[in-house]
């Protein structure tokens, strides 16, 4: 048998050489263990140009890694079940249930098994083929990027191997929607069906009028009702929490760090809006200010202190008042062109849509509907109780509320 041939060592701390049995070896220097040991990774192929190519891989990777003490065999699927507990303690339960399923029905599946420094911007555009493949829009293939990107640079941070090209993915486009606001006719159609057919016609109104969200709506208690200053505050919102085991009450509920919630029953909790801006006092018009004080004389009696509580007193689940949404419009014979229902959120929508026709000023609309595009914005932040009061005026007037 020849006799084992030495390559030396060209390739920075690396070496090569040929073992007896004919296998090329290379091994390359990557820092030290938790032991304190040094750390020594080594290849190996059947001839010397293939070895080293690994080698030279196995440089590429450590360099763009930054930290040698990452296990070099982890895949995106070994990462992504680490990852998950780690934002699961961050993002709001919605979110995360989100980012769970974008991750385990799609990435995890298409790309799960590859090692970091296999990847390359053809395996993030299989994961968006994937979903295009099922009709999935391309919003939700827009979201499922967005959650791959944010799986990869915390990757990134911890030192796996992962290519700064990735990052470069162009996405997909979003999608175009078919949202849209009711017409003036149309909201007032919707309102009379209410008022005629509903006790707490008020909880219309909110949608419609005051451009309430539906859990902060359905979240809304008494004690930030103040109809002697004529105005509600909105500082919590109505959302289910998850148990920590699916279906077992026991087991308790997934809340993230930081994450204000008070239950009201079963998985029914009251959670604080997920900006500041969300945060916000409206101010009543006499018709509302009316609507509510007849309302709370015959309103359900509620432990919670709900303003528009089920009839057990309990929260209205949101598919209840869904159903009620539509049958409003059933009623008023009105519909979306599409040849559907206009949603509960169309109703805000329709709140912006009037004070626009309206021309008040954008920061007021702002205030009005607690967006959070511009919250640092010092125009919004300073907007007038006054100012807001006489927008909705405006709204009331042109929803023939007198």
């Amino acid at each position: 048998m020849a006799k084992p041939k030495k390559a030396g060592r060209d390739y920075g701390a690396g070496s090569i050489y040929q073992r007896k049995d004919g296998m090329w070896i290379g091994t390359i220097e990557a820092g030290w263990n938790e032991s304190g040991n040094r750390r020594r990774i080594t290849v190996s192929a059947k001839d010397e140009d293939a070895v080293k190519v690994k080698l030279r891989e196995k440089r590429r990777a450590l360099e763009i890694a930054g930290d040698t003490n990452v296990d070099p065999r982890a895949t995106v699927k070994s990462w992504a079940e680490e990852w998950l507990p780690i934002v699961e303690r961050k993002q709001r339960p919605h979110t995360f249930n989100a980012t769970k399923v974008a991750l385990r029905k799609w990435v995890v599946p298409t790309i799960g098994h590859k090692k970091f420094a296999q990847l390359n911007p053809a395996d993030v555009r299989a994961v968006t083929s994937a979903q295009r493949a099922a009709g999935l829009s391309s919003s939700t293939q827009l979201r499922t990027q967005s959650v791959l990107m944010s799986l990869l640079k915390a990757a990134a941070v911890e030192g796996h191997p992962v290519a700064e090209r990735i990052f470069k993915t162009e996405a997909p486009g979003k999608a175009v929607s078919d949202r849209r606001s009711m017409s003036v006719p149309e909201a007032v159609a919707v309102l009379g069906a209410a008022t005629e057919l509903l006790p707490h016609s008020s909880r219309t109104a909110a949608a419609l009028l005051q451009g309430m969200r539906q859990g902060e709506a359905l979240g809304l208690t008494w004690p930030c009702v103040d109809l002697e200053a004529n105005s509600l505050t909105i500082s919590w919102q109505l959302q289910p929490l998850p148990y920590r085991v699916a279906r077992d009450t026991s087991s308790g509920f997934r809340v993230p760090d930081g994450y204000e919630a008070r239950q009201l029953k079963g998985r029914w909790h009251l959670v604080r809006p997920k900006s500041k801006a969300g945060w916000r006092v409206i101010p009543l018009v006499p018709w509302m200010r009316t609507a509510l004080e007849t309302w709370q004389q015959i309103a359900p009696e509620s432990e919670h202190g709900l303003v528009w509580p089920a009839l057990d007193g309990g929260p209205t689940d949101p598919k209840v008042d869904d159903a009620e949404w539509y049958g409003l419009q059933g009623a008023a014979e009105v519909g979306h062109p599409a040849g559907r229902y206009y949603t509960i959120h169309e109703g805000r929508h329709t709140t912006a849509t009037l004070l626009l026709e309206a021309r008040i000023d954008p920061a007021v609309i702002v205030a009005i509907l607690g967006h959070s595009s511009i919250v640092t914005s010092q125009g919004y932040m300073h907007v007038d109780t006054r100012q807001s009061l006489d927008a909705m005026t405006a709204v009331a007037e042109r929803l023939q509320l007198g």
